[in-house]
């Protein structure tokens, strides 16, 4: 961990609303002229689309578990090495994965490459100067038996929609962005849920504050559901690990945020719909604490 050079890691598993998080990051860093060096957690997948694919295929005939979620598909010892580099000198290795075309064109532009949708961009240095190093993806605070990514954060933020919620907003999705099929995508959710359970749910025991979304309407069974329960049809419970270390003001909180209320000493509910703003007060700061160490 570092005061001079802070990592902030938002960590949530695939459709649990992690970019609704990153756009309240991006308004404060905006607002207080915040020059974040962003990292996506995709660019430490192990395997580029071709690659994972024969990977997988590989590990059904070995009758062996693969997904994203585990160790054996990622390089949790590069991201670790990221996270302490930039604590000790705000330096590191980042890169990123290309997920669409106009990803592509972006980065062939930039770079004089040609790469396509599905691969990684080259290695490169993180730009020098940033005030501070915002991760988002997968495994921000993630441990196994011998990495310790979580050691090297300074602010873990976790998003974790109750699990019929999550796997909902991920059929949802994949089925509308990616044109996969609802079978193919419980497939995909059985096949992970071994990773989900080892490498996903035990970092929401390291964040600093979780955003755990949670609705009022019947979501018993998400593999039938037709629609995502609207932000209106959802309360949002945010956990505080340590409220005093994070200079957490409860009834200022509680006058600025309409219909929220305490539901233990260190967590908050507030309506789903003012899930954004309720981040972005929460959030706003302690970051700007964080940047006032630096000076220290």
């Amino acid at each position: 961990m570092s005061k001079k050079h802070p990592v902030v890691a938002v960590t949530g598993s695939s459709g649990a609303g992690t970019t609704t998080v990153k756009r309240a990051f991006e308004h404060i860093f905006y607002r207080d002229g915040i020059n974040a060096a962003v990292i996506e957690g995709d660019s430490f997948h192990r395997y580029d689309r071709k690659e994972m694919k024969a990977e997988m295929a590989r590990a059904a005939e070995e009758h062996r578990n693969l997904s994203h979620f585990g160790p054996e598909a990622n390089r949790f010892d590069l991201l670790q090495e990221l996270f302490a580099s930039y604590g000790e000198s705000g330096g590191g290795k980042k890169r990123y994965y290309i997920h669409s075309q106009e990803e592509a064109d972006e980065h062939n532009a930039r770079l004089d490459t040609q790469l396509e949708p599905g691969q990684f961009t080259p290695w490169e240095d993180v730009p020098a100067g940033t005030d501070l190093l915002f991760y988002e993806g997968l495994h921000g605070l993630v441990m196994t038996d011998d990495i310790d990514v979580a050691k090297h954060v300074d602010l873990g933020v976790g998003v974790v929609p109750i699990v019929n919620l999550e796997w909902i907003q991920k059929i949802h999705r994949d089925n509308a962005e990616r044109g996969y099929s609802a079978e193919a995508i419980v497939d995909t959710i059985m096949r992970r849920m071994p990773d989900y359970i080892r490498h996903i749910t035990p970092q929401f025991s390291l964040t600093d504050i979780n955003f755990q979304r949670v609705s009022t309407v019947d979501t018993s069974n998400p593999f039938i559901a037709r629609d995502i329960p609207t932000p209106d049809e959802s309360f949002v419970i945010i956990r505080f690990k340590e409220p005093e270390k994070l200079e957490v003001d409860f009834p200022y909180l509680l006058n600025m945020i309409p219909d929220s209320f305490m539901s233990r000493r260190n967590t908050m509910v507030v309506p789903g719909g003012k899930m954004g703003f309720s981040m972005e007060i929460i959030l706003q700061p302690i970051i700007e604490r964080m940047m006032d160490a630096r000076q220290v």
